[in-house]
């Protein structure tokens, strides 16, 4: 059974805390090179969101979804530009992406109906 969204906020943080205060400088600078990517350029936080979420599906990594669901929706991502994104990954990874796809209208589900103030229809 799958985590709750809160749950699953709450193991990341806490295991990224442990990570980054483990005293290798290397993992820090990958988190920090993670982060800063996503941070707004010439495009927006939102559409960079939408970029790691289809990316995230191609490579079929459930729980790099979720965060990135999370972050698209927390940046006020509508449920058909969700949509059309995880449309783009599943036609860039075809039908191994469709497991995916599954998860991913799950965590929107949950997401929207946690009532974030920027998740609209």
């Amino acid at each position: 059974m799958r985590k709750k969204a809160a749950e699953t906020r709450l193991y990341r943080t806490e295991m990224n805390d442990k990570i980054l205060g483990a005293g290798f400088k290397e993992f820090n600078k990958f988190f920090a090179l993670d982060t800063n990517a996503y941070q707004s350029g010439a495009i927006d936080v939102k559409n960079k969101e939408l970029m790691g979420l289809v990316g995230s599906m191609v490579l079929r990594c459930n729980d790099c979804i979720f965060y990135h669901l999370d972050r698209s929706v927390t940046e006020g991502a509508t449920r058909e530009e969700l949509h059309e994104a995880m449309h783009i990954a599943l036609v860039i990874g075809g039908s191994i992406v469709i497991p995916h796809l599954r998860y991913a209208f799950e965590v929107l589900e949950e997401l929207f109906a946690e009532g974030n103030p920027n998740a609209t229809a």
